[in-house]
């Protein structure tokens, strides 16, 4: 028996999964974006915001990007840390306040979770956005935001 096979392909432009069944049935679907789709629309949303620059400034990571051994061994070495959050959000009174992003029901990974608890023992809170769409990622972000520079 034929086992069930799963690609995710671009079509137009678009990611696509193609899924084949045990019984050869094709059926296609939109793939979910990648996380740092999710992170870049944050950051541009972020940008467009009057406060931006002037009541906040960000910083972002992508500490889990696919690297070679080599290139892996440098970035530990310059300070690069698994588990960092996504995104950093400076704000005015020397505030830091952190966005992780996640894509539908993603996990934290357990370097993510020992992290965010070593940051938390330290006083700063990650906050983990879950978000199946670029936009939704966006519109949390700013939300976020938003309230945090309400109580700044």
């Amino acid at each position: 028996m034929a086992k069930a096979t799963q690609q995710t392909v671009r079509i137009n432009g678009a990611r696509t999964i193609i899924r084949t069944s045990a019984t050869g049935k094709i059926t296609t679907k939109p793939a979910p974006p990648k996380e740092w789709e999710l992170q870049a629309a944050q950051v541009r949303a972020f940008r467009a915001m009057p406060a931006y620059g002037k009541r906040f400034l960000l910083a972002g990571d992508q500490n889990a990007a696919k690297r070679g051994p080599r290139a892996q061994q440098e970035a530990i070495a310059a300070g690069m840390t698994p588990g960092e959050a996504d995104l950093r959000i400076y704000l005015a009174g020397g505030q830091i306040r952190m966005i992780e992003n996640k894509v539908g029901k993603g996990r934290l990974s357990t370097a993510q979770r020992d992290r965010h608890a070593a940051l938390a023992r330290l006083g700063h809170d990650v906050t983990v956005v879950s978000a199946t769409t670029p936009a939704d990622a966006a519109s949390q972000a700013v939300e976020l935001v938003q309230g945090w520079l309400a109580v700044a």
